[in-house]
């Protein structure tokens, strides 16, 4: 135990607190040798304070759509009568937008409202201008609304329904009934999910890097400055550390909220009466929600399909079949596999690890691997990225597989490491002392007992680490190389090249290798809970 320990601990220093150190050291170093001044010229950077306010504003933006629409999403799901297939629709078709990588959202929507877009010739007009705000606003919104949705969806299972029944019951009219019964318990749920979605938008780069425009946001400026022709280490240290200050504010802003939480002493399985108008209201409210937001990628599954969209829509295979004999696009997408297989394994077995020294063992000080889940959980990725750059630069680990992997799994360990703590933490605390009993040692027992047992929690910790890392752009933008370049940053690169079809099919690509690994797992969690 205290080697897996040992380990574990020297794995987080070296690629995580390390990182962040040298990041924050390297903001201070001046021409002059240390001091404030790089934080100076920043403030007295327009165009950066400028970047720094259009953030917070389409973020701030962004968040509030994201939860008021989560919330009704999830309402419609959990506390109304609405055609079954319905829901069953919203909770699949919610989580689409999880399997493409985010800077194909800007070329979904360009080809969607653009001005030879598929909206825009339907309806004869551009309908808005997608550059700048309203596109970022719309591809944030997208990109946000599935994690918002799985985090009050969840809370809504804490939710005792007995008490919306017993509140009408009492007299209390439709306004005071929801908000004592359904809108109090659900406060500290909505409250994380406006936060995560205000941090997502605020450091995500993606979707800035194929619609800002003009527009410009703290995450272009960041790449800007370490990208540029002449690359300024220590600017953009200061820029990343200025990415941080909305995540800590986050953390303090959910601190608050934690003293709303409440449970139930008791749940009951309690069916809502019907009511027509309410059903009718929320059905045609999640119908048109889950089709606006999945008609902006039918154009990703045409455009390659035909000559020219849209100028010339006679069906082809040529962009399918150039993609699979170009040997650079097979070698991106094959890196990708390569790189999602081993963030999924390796990364598994670290967060499964953690979790087992946190929820079944008693040694001191394991209460440090849940600060760094909280550190891992407010480090943006481009953030986490440059760190890696700093520290590694000079390093045989620099333009690796390995350091985009080790990346990887420090920036998504905190959703697989709860996951796992969970499952452990609510299986029977006796049987490890049971094993030793029977003759057995720990790593025994775990093998025997304690992995059998959470199977299901550990498939689908796999999924979510290999679903995140095809996906991801933002943690990696700085560390791919010529060598070990993945289809999301080929992506980056191809849009310079405006080659939109093969941006096209490697999204579809993605997407369908995503969906693959999502629904293995989910067949084999199926066939291990009907066991």
């Amino acid at each position: 135990m205290r080697m897996i320990f040992i380990i574990l601990l020297l794995l987080f220093v070296t690629f995580l607190l390390a990182p962040l150190a040298i990041l924050f050291f390297r903001s201070f170093i001046t021409e002059e040798g240390i001091g404030f001044s790089n934080y100076a010229a920043a403030l007295s950077n327009s165009t950066f304070i400028s970047a720094i306010g259009n953030s917070i504003k389409v973020s701030g933006a962004t968040a509030v759509i994201t939860t008021t629409l989560a919330f009704v999403l999830a309402y419609a799901v959990n506390c109304t009568r609405i055609y079954r297939p319905i829901k069953g629709a919203v909770k699949i078709g919610i989580l689409i937008p999880m399997l493409i990588p985010t800077i194909t959202y800007g070329f979904a929507i360009m080809y969607t409202f653009g001005n030879q877009g598929l909206l825009t010739n339907v309806f004869g007009w551009n309908l808005f201008e997608i550059y700048g705000f309203n596109g970022l606003l719309i591809g944030y919104v997208i990109y946000t609304l599935p994690a918002a949705f799985l985090l009050i969806h969840n809370a809504f299972h804490y939710v005792d329904k007995k008490f919306i029944i017993v509140s009408k019951l009492m007299g209390d009219g439709t306004f005071r009934s929801f908000m004592n019964t359904v809108f109090r318990p659900l406060l500290g749920a909505m409250g994380g999910a406006f936060v995560l979605s205000f941090i997502l938008s605020f450091t995500d780069f993606g979707i800035p890097a194929s619609l800002g425009g003009t527009y410009d946001v703290v995450a272009t400026q960041l790449y800007q400055t370490m990208l540029g022709s002449i690359p300024d280490f220590s600017q953009g240290a200061v820029i990343a550390v200025w990415m941080l200050f909305p995540a800590v504010i986050g953390v303090i802003l959910l601190n608050y909220l934690e003293r709303f939480n409440f449970h139930y002493d008791k749940l009951s399985e309690t069916e809502l009466t019907l009511s027509k108008a309410r059903d009718s209201l929320f059905g045609m409210l999640s119908v048109v929600s889950l089709l606006a937001m999945l008609s902006i990628f039918v154009v990703m599954f045409i455009a390659p399909f035909v000559t020219a969209f849209p100028y010339d829509l006679r069906f082809t295979w040529n962009h399918i079949t150039g993609v699979f004999q170009s040997n650079d696009l097979v070698m991106v997408y094959r890196n990708s596999l390569l790189v999602a297989v081993l963030t999924a394994g390796l990364g598994t077995i670290i967060a499964y690890g953690a979790a087992l020294l946190n929820a079944r063992t008693s040694l001191k000080g394991k209460q440090t691997v849940d600060v760094f889940s909280m550190i891992t959980n407010t480090v943006p990725g481009m953030v986490l990225g440059l760190s890696y750059l700093l520290l590694f630069n000079d390093s045989s680990l620099k333009g690796t597989f390995l350091i985009i992997v080790l990346c990887n799994i420090m920036h998504y360990f905190t959703t697989p490491y709860l996951m796992a703590k969970n499952a452990l933490t609510k299986m029977n605390p006796g049987w490890e002392t049971s094993g030793e009993l029977l003759g057995d040692n720990w790593m025994k027992t775990i093998y025997r007992v304690i992995l059998p047992n959470s199977v299901s929690t550990v498939l689908e910790m796999f999924s979510y680490y290999f679903i995140n890392a095809m996906v991801t752009i933002s943690g990696i933008i700085f560390l791919v190389s010529a060598q070990t370049n993945v289809v999301a940053s080929e992506i980056n690169e191809l849009q310079h090249f405006a080659q939109f079809n093969e941006i096209f099919v490697l999204s579809m690509l993605i997407f369908l290798t995503n969906l693959v690994v999502r629904g293995i797992s989910e067949v084999f969690q199926k066939k291990i809970s009907n066991e």
